[in-house]
């Protein structure tokens, strides 16, 4: 049994390893032009909020369209302190601090919001990011309404990748866990579960503010990769953006939110130049979702799952 895991260990980390080398020789003879280097993150950037939010609307069963507000913490927290410290250490400092002050705000939103259900609390998590949001467009330190520029870019293919792999690893090592047993029980049966003595307040709490810690890690890289953020950046229709991902993907599939995030950005860069086009599209893609396929393109299956039951199959015969 240990030898089998650590083969599948090193074979994870192997594929990992060559993902990572193949993109940065593609980028370094010129492949990958700086076009594509945006599509790239933007679709490392939607991995880690579409993971993220996975974790709270689709393992433990909370509908959150607050997810925008947290990235908007990060990016700006981010922002701030790498403006003020223009270095490498000062960009690692700027995202402990962006992540660190989106699971506050998680946590202090989270315990008064998470006792709601269904539509209370999409409504409630929506009315939150729109305050986080009026808030930043208030604010002499945020420059209001014009937004922040000139922030110095230090995210990188290594950085990006580096926080999406993790993003990955500790989530998924979260969901396997007992506490993730216990958000998972949520889901199924909210009632059930508190019956066999779980905490259901702590552990919806304790998803929110990992979701939220995430998110604000994603925000945090697209400040100090695009230079420029706004208020509006971060609105409604961001935490929209997300969702559709997820849902997309699979509501309780980490592979999904991968996959679902690629198809989108890709698609997303080549209606770059059809705003309106976009948008139809992507109510399209929800409506026709919902119709045909509600469970999204996984479900709630893993890719690791597809080749048990294809081993299983084999034995069989």
């Amino acid at each position: 049994m240990t030898s089998v895991l650590t083969k599948k260990n090193l074979l994870i980390l192997g594929c990992i390893l060559l993902t990572f080398v193949l993109v940065q020789v593609l980028m370094s003879v010129g492949f990958i032009t700086s076009f594509h280097e945006i599509t790239l993150a933007t679709i490392c950037i939607n991995i880690i909020l579409a993971v993220s939010l996975n974790l709270v609307t689709g393992f433990t069963g909370q509908f959150s369209l607050g997810h925008a507000g947290f990235m908007s913490i990060g990016a700006y927290v981010c922002a701030l302190i790498v403006m003020r410290f223009d270095s490498v250490a000062g960009f690692l400092v700027g995202i402990l601090a962006a992540a660190l002050a989106a699971t506050i705000v998680g946590i202090l939103i989270g315990i008064p919001t998470l006792r709601l259900k269904g539509d209370y609390l999409a409504i409630a998590t929506l009315g939150m990011a729109e305050i986080i949001r009026v808030v930043f467009l208030n604010l002499e330190i945020t420059n209001g309404a014009a937004g922040l520029s000139g922030i110095p870019r230090y995210t990188n293919w290594f950085w990006m990748y580096l926080f999406v792999v993790l993003t990955i690893v500790l989530i998924n090592n979260f969901i396997r866990s007992s506490h993730g047993r216990a958000c998972i029980s949520i889901r199924e049966d909210e009632i059930a579960a508190e019956s066999m003595g779980i905490n259901t307040t702590k552990f919806k709490v304790m998803a929110f503010a990992i979701g939220s810690f995430f998110a604000g890690i994603a925000g945090a890289l697209y400040a100090s990769y695009f230079y420029f953020i706004k208020p509006n950046t971060f609105g409604f229709l961001k935490s929209i953006d997300i969702l559709v991902i997820v849902v997309l993907g699979g509501m309780g599939s980490i592979t999904g939110s991968i996959i679902a995030a690629v198809l989108l950005a890709l698609v997303s860069t080549f209606l770059q130049s059809f705003t309106a086009v976009r948008m139809i599209f992507y109510a399209l893609v929800l409506v026709i979702i919902m119709i045909f396929r509600p469970q999204g393109l996984l479900g709630t299956k893993e890719i690791t799952d597809l080749f048990k039951f294809r081993r299983k199959n084999e034995r069989i015969e």
